[in-house]
């Protein structure tokens, strides 16, 4: 098998020279660089990922940690960010923390010690405290959907109660006045974002939130169904159902079929997020979209412009919702 000094004797340059091509790092004159290439080519020498980090200090790859694996939503932020850093040779190593404080800790560490050059996080168990901590080091990180305030220039957020208030805005603009409300679980950011901007909405149209209308879910499918029969078991009737992310509102809509409740007849429903699903249940969910995908590409970005220099990058922190308007919201005529 071929070394590199194998390499140095065919080329006749110094080991030195022939690292300085692997690594790009600094410049070579192009008649020296093609006879290295030759070289390389002739004796079917192939660099040593390893050892070229090791030299460089980069191993060209980038940590992302996220909450799940599984779904179209953290698919579509993966995609983003692979997609993005793929484009300048960069390849990612995942992680997932699955919300919980001591497995995001542990896997950040696991990141750590694979020599990634930078972190992309998507995390909702550890305390800002420990990210602020977690950003004085040598290696820097992204957070995505996270908004705090001393590192509001390394986070890549959503207006997530602009987005709440539009959801819920959307099902008041149709002449709907009896609200129900499933959220997401309450201990996480942007449940309690969205739920704010649902008030929000509420008060300026003069109509007081009740409790007895709101069912804690947990942004799947499972707390929507659970939601739904909950609510409807109450004993306050309501015409429309504002969901917290569209898992859960697939979750509901499967529950008000098995009850025989119409849609959007009867029950009207409204989503969050924008996935995928969302264009194919029956029928077609009116949703906020989440541009998650994009805001992927820009946490990536991020990391080519802080951690790589690409320094004609332009980045976008905060991203607004948009409302989607589909089939699944019945316009009440005003009396």
């Amino acid at each position: 098998m071929a070394t590199i000094y194998d390499v140095s004797v065919l080329a006749g340059v110094s080991l030195a020279t022939v690292s300085r091509v692997m690594n790009k790092n600094t410049k070579v004159s192009e008649k020296t660089e093609k006879k290295v290439l030759d070289a390389m080519e002739e004796l079917g020498y192939r660099p040593n990922s390893i050892a070229q980090s090791l030299a460089s200090n980069r191993s060209n790859s980038v940590g992302v940690l996220v909450s799940e694996l599984h779904g179209p939503f953290y698919g579509a932020m993966m995609s983003g960010i692979e997609a993005e850093l793929r484009t300048s040779k960069k390849h990612v190593i995942i992680a997932a923390g699955h919300s919980d404080e001591q497995s995001e800790k542990e896997s950040i560490e696991f990141l750590i010690d694979r020599r990634c050059d930078a972190l992309i996080l998507h995390v909702e168990a550890v305390s800002d405290e420990y990210l602020i901590e977690l950003s004085k080091g040598s290696m820097p990180i992204v957070l995505i959907n996270r908004y705090i305030p001393a590192l509001k220039d390394n986070c890549i957020f959503l207006d997530n109660q602009l987005g709440g208030y539009l959801a819920t805005k959307a099902i008041l603009d149709s002449g709907h006045k009896s609200l129900a409300y499933i959220s997401g679980p309450m201990w996480k950011l942007d449940t309690q974002a969205r739920l704010k901007g649902h008030k929000q909405a509420l008060d300026e149209s003069g109509i007081e939130f009740n409790p007895s209308l709101m069912f804690e879910g947990n942004y799947l499918e499972t707390g929507g169904r659970q939601g739904f029969k909950a609510l409807k078991a109450g004993s306050i009737e309501f015409t429309a159902l504002v969901c917290a992310n569209d898992e859960t509102a697939a979750g509901a809509m499967d529950a008000a079929r098995l009850m025989q409740v119409n849609i959007p007849a009867d029950i009207s429903i409204i989503g969050f997020d924008n996935i995928i699903l969302a264009n194919y249940i029956h029928p077609k969910l009116t949703t906020i979209d989440y541009p998650i995908g994009e805001m992927g590409h820009m946490a990536a970005r991020w990391i080519l412009k802080n951690t790589y220099k690409n320094m004609s990058l332009n980045i976008k922190n905060m991203f607004e919702p948009a409302l989607v308007h589909r089939n699944s919201i019945k316009i009440i005529e005003p009396r």
